[in-house]
């Protein structure tokens, strides 16, 4: 038969332990630990009754009230007494005072909630001024779930949520409220005075929905995931750090090109911008996008089809053939339409492009790896491997590229297999600021900032499970928006200032919990323990970033 036992240890400590009895002699099971005071030995108590119990043994109800059982502290061992008997005085021992068992009330990650509300407070949201709003922003954060289940999420953070009904009256007023609008002021106030948003990147991205039918804003369109189903399209503006400024949310069936512009033209009279350069990648590039960001006095720098090359390096081709050396820059100019063409390959030397001189052209910059050469070469002998193998019969598939259909069936077409090899290497950048302004070197790192956009696409996706599977209604799905909105903006400032991913984050900070306990009638919260990893993350999270 196991036990507790308690003994006084040689710092003066009450060591609580399971022991058995074996044979007739002591055996310690297992030292639970050692209590310098009424509260530790409370706890420490309780851990040992909660190791003795056993799932599978029941408990009969004789219908009688427990009593409480009481620990006390150890006393210390008395001197042994000089002489054959001892005086009365030694024999008598003070009883210690008992205290009643400590009983754990409940226990919570209150350190990760404050950690969170302190930087979302910092970032200016309490411009809201709704506290609903902010607990479900934060339970976003730590446990992405259903409007439902965020009690629990709250709970385990020691946070008494709202009742469902409120949290539903919170997201009505998000969406009538303008909720929106504060906090995407708030992200660019922070951004301003942290970084700089001289430079902006977008995206675009899509998120489904398991739908039957359609509705004036979920439609069936081009999907990255290629999937069939209802979808809505999502557009994202950050800066140069990844930061959130700017979100929004369109039908599923509307093409990518058609959502920059809004959307720029948005931030910038939200704002009162007069001059910005904005970043995207290929799938922004027409015609009507660039002509309407220049109009709108914004800069612009977005890649360029591959297949724009031939025409572009016609004078490169013509004089210096095929070959390029590793990192190669090329600068010359690209039509804004495919109707004129203002680049004489009969001249060895490429234009510069100025906009006086080339009204029906912009500046484009063309770059030469020998890794993505690599890369494209591997990729093309299998797109290749695969047409032979549609030509010869042995695979039966939608026809992929390099095969062409003619009179006797498919064939393989070498033609345009050789100009894709020739092509291989380049990559290509179109932009309307001078090259007195940015030299080639700067648009192509500012082009390749569009990562830290992608970045956040990832998170919003996988660690905030941004696609609104309990939303319907287009002012519900708006609202959800908000808050992965401001939900992405505090996690990244969170990354911004510890150094770590937000996994890492809370995988530190949500088991440190607190104990709140009863003691004799009172109750009494116990912080947890904090190593100085722990410390140095909590103080990290605590300070603002500073400017970049």
């Amino acid at each position: 038969m196991a036990w507790i036992r308690r003994v006084r240890t040689a710092s003066g400590a009450t060591a609580v332990q399971i022991a058995e009895s074996v044979d007739g002699r002591r055996r310690i099971v297992r030292h639970v630990g050692s209590a310098r005071d009424e509260v530790e030995l409370g706890l420490l108590m309780d851990d040992a009754r909660r190791l003795l119990e056993d799932d599978q043994q029941g408990l009969l109800d004789l219908g009688i009230t427990p009593s409480v059982p009481r620990a006390a502290m150890i006393a210390p061992a008395q001197a042994e007494p000089v002489g054959l008997f001892p005086s009365p005085s030694a024999a008598a021992v003070t009883p210690m005072p008992a205290v009643a068992r400590t009983r754990v009330l409940r226990t919570s990650s209150g350190l990760l909630y404050d950690a969170l509300a302190a930087v979302y407070s910092s970032l200016g949201f309490d411009i809201v001024a709704d506290e609903v709003f902010r607990d479900l922003v934060i339970a976003r954060i730590v446990e992405p779930t259903s409007l439902l289940d965020v009690d629990r999420v709250l709970a385990e953070m020691g946070r008494r949520s709202a009742s469902h009904s409120t949290r539903k009256r919170s997201l009505r007023r998000c969406h009538a409220g303008s909720y929106r609008d504060q906090i995407a002021s708030a992200c660019f106030t922070h951004a301003v005075t942290h970084g700089d948003v001289s430079l902006v990147l977008y995206d675009v991205t899509t998120l489904y929905f398991e739908a039957e039918k359609e509705d004036d804003l979920r439609k069936v369109g081009f999907s990255k995931e290629r999937r069939v189903d209802p979808q809505i399209v999502v557009g994202l503006l950050v800066d140069r750090r990844g930061f959130p400024l700017e979100i929004g949310c369109y039908e599923g069936n509307k093409a990518e090109t058609l959502t920059i512009v809004p959307i720029v033209k948005q931030f910038q009279a939200r704002h009162g911008l007069a001059d910005m350069v904005v970043v995207a990648d290929a799938g922004m590039l027409s015609s009507t996008n660039l002509r309407d960001l220049d109009e709108a006095n914004l800069r612009f720098i977005v890649g360029s089809r591959v297949t724009k090359a031939p025409k572009d390096l016609e004078s490169h081709f013509r004089w210096h053939g095929d070959a390029f050396s590793d990192s190669q820059l090329i600068e010359t100019i690209t039509p804004r339409t495919g109707h004129k063409v203002e680049n004489d390959p009969m001249v060895k030397a490429e234009p510069v492009w100025k906009p006086e001189e080339h009204a029906g052209s912009w500046r484009a910059v063309w770059a030469y790896s020998t890794k993505r050469a690599v890369r494209d070469n591997k990729t093309l002998t299998l797109q290749e491997n695969r047409a032979k193998a549609v030509v010869a019969g042995e695979k039966t598939a939608r026809t992929p590229r390099f095969v062409k259909n003619n009179s006797s069936g498919h064939v393989l077409d070498d033609a345009s297999l050789a100009r894709a090899r020739r092509l291989v290497g380049l990559k290509g950048y179109v932009t309307n600021i001078p090259a007195d302004l940015m030299p080639a070197g700067e648009v192509i790192a500012s082009y390749h900032d569009l990562w830290t956009v992608e970045q956040s696409f990832r998170m919003s996706k996988t660690d905030l499970r941004a696609r609104p599977i309990f939303a319907r209604t287009r002012d519900a799905i708006e609202a959800h928006l908000t808050i992965v909105f401001a939900a992405l903006a505090v996690s990244r400032e969170v990354q911004n200032r510890s150094g770590l991913s937000l996994r890492r984050v809370l995988r530190i900070l949500r088991p440190l919990r607190s104990a709140t306990l009863a003691i004799n009638g009172t109750t009494t919260t116990i912080p947890p323990g904090l190593s100085p990893e722990e410390e140095e993350l909590l103080n990290a999270l605590r300070t603002p970033t500073a400017r970049h």
